[in-house]
């Protein structure tokens, strides 16, 4: 950099007094803006390789690919082309296909009908609720179902509440997806009816009159069976409190072991901790028949599954638009609503029963609009859970750099959808308080020996900047390489 500096000088004194000072200095101008780039691109390309050297890259590898979308320059490529797994970085392609074929303003739907007749405000029949594969329906949303019934001045049903999950094939889990995973609420079972992320939490609270732990579900109901065995022990400070699902089994049985001390709560009085439950659908219809319970409305039928009839009235409809979707998916990574993503893609473009293959096309689809050929890759499933899942940092830069030069309005979408760093998501703890944190807008991906981020940020000049960076085959924690990963964003964020 010093060179060129000093060759500016001498130009520039050599031309000044020339009639053709004019012409010189527009060659100076020229000059500088051909020279200077390629130096500072050489300094990047020197610092980040520099990481490379750290013994924690013995043994594990990193791809990298960092493009100036401003300047539609390449700012840094190393094994861009590897396929690696990409962790949760699959989302991005999953969302980004969701944006593209569905459009922000799809609307996931959760409809309630009845079969029969209303007389005297008993219901001589059945209810059946419709799902659509909405993944952030919650408790709270029960709500309107429940004063839907009560609208119509139902106070009594003599039938059965019958779920229809015909939207979706009978798959639960992805392709690739680990059986110990379970019972983690990163390894959700899936349905056409979602509740709680189908998930519960269990709690505990120590009783000091009693000396014990009592445990409670949130929310609280009757779908499952806690079993509580835990033991006082007034010798140990702390506590190891063991509460794991009969996955073995596929029930909705909690066990509870283990051991506490009532010093072990002094600090921290509440055990919270949340699982996955089996069959969502049926947890989904339990919940609904406690709230309609709740709110007087008479129910003592069975709970089944079944596919809607010709003969039902249509009660109301519960709707929720992929822009907020998208939202839940990204910044948090949720696995659920990615797979749904997946899923209604399936169904808008192939029809039910919806499945994962058939919404995988559609990020075919997306990575031919990218110029890439979707058979150098292997996508099985929306959320990146499986490590069947091949990918590469070429492949995720392109689909940024997609919606940022055709796309601006989804891009927009898509870029608000990320992780801000050091501010929310899950990012919300790293690069807080350096020049990438409230800057780098990114997708984490994090499975055992994988860790990602890919995404969007700018740098001192205000050029905007997209890189995608994934680290695999690494034994242990994956802080080492986060960091990495964190040095190069601040890398980037100081550059001018």
């Amino acid at each position: 950099m010093n060179l060129v500096l000093n060759l500016t000088r001498v130009v520039f004194s050599f031309v000044s007094p020339s009639p053709l000072g004019k012409v010189g200095v527009g060659l100076l101008l020229v000059f500088t803006s051909v020279v200077f780039p390629q130096t500072a691109i050489k300094q990047i390309q020197s610092k980040i390789d520099k990481f490379y050297n750290d013994k924690f890259f013995e043994s594990s590898l990193a791809a990298v690919d960092v493009y100036n979308l401003t300047q539609k320059k390449v700012l840094y490529q190393k094994n861009n082309k590897l396929l690696l797994h990409p962790a949760s970085n699959m989302k991005i392609l999953t969302s980004a296909a969701g944006l593209k074929y569905l459009g922000k303003e799809y609307e996931f739907k959760t409809s309630l009908y009845y079969e029969g007749e209303i007389v005297d405000s008993v219901l001589y029949g059945h209810l059946f609720v419709v799902g659509g594969c909405d993944p952030d329906f919650t408790s709270n949303d029960l709500g309107d179902l429940t004063q839907s019934v009560k609208n119509l001045g139902i106070k009594k049903v003599t039938g059965n509440i019958y779920g229809d999950i015909t939207f979706k094939d009978s798959l639960f889990w992805g392709n690739g997806w680990m059986w110990d995973d379970d019972p983690s609420t990163d390894a959700p079972y899936m349905s056409a009816l979602n509740i709680n992320d189908n998930a519960i939490t269990i709690t505990g609270e120590y009783d000091e009159f009693n000396n014990n732990l009592n445990f409670r579900s949130v929310p609280e109901t009757n779908y499952i069976e806690i079993i509580n065995h835990v033991n006082a022990d007034s010798n140990k400070s702390g506590n190891r409190v063991l509460v794991d699902r009969d996955w073995i089994n596929r029930t909705n049985k909690f066990f509870i072991g283990g051991s506490f001390s009532k010093n072990g709560f002094e600090r921290k009085k509440i055990y919270s901790e949340q699982f996955n439950v089996y069959k969502p659908e049926t947890y989904f219809l339990t919940l609904f028949k406690e709230s309609l319970e709740r709110n007087g409305i008479k129910f003592s039928g069975d709970l089944k599954i079944k596919a809607l009839g010709d003969s039902s009235n249509h009660i109301f409809t519960f709707l929720r638009s992929y822009d907020s979707v998208i939202v839940n998916l990204n910044k948090t990574s949720d696995n659920l609503s990615a797979e749904m993503t997946l899923l209604a893609m399936a169904d808008k473009y192939f029809g039910k029963p919806a499945s994962a293959k058939n919404g995988l096309k559609m990020i075919d689809s997306l990575i031919i609009l990218c110029k890439l050929n979707p058979k150098d890759y292997r996508l099985v499933d929306g959320s990146g859970v499986s490590h069947y899942n091949l990918v590469t940092a070429e492949l995720l830069l392109a689909v940024l750099k997609y919606f940022y030069y055709n796309e601006p309005e989804l891009y927009e979408v898509l870029y608000n959808s990320f992780p801000i760093a050091g501010v929310d998501g899950t990012l919300e703890n790293r690069m807080e308080k350096t020049k990438a944190g409230n800057n780098v807008h990114a997708k984490t991906g994090t499975i055992s020996g994988v860790s990602s981020l890919s995404g969007y940020m700018k740098n001192k000049s205000g050029n905007m900047i997209a890189f995608s960076i994934l680290v695999q085959n690494y034994n242990g924690n994956s802080k080492q390489a986060r960091d990495f990963i964190d040095k190069v964003c601040e890398l980037l964020a100081e550059l001018k």
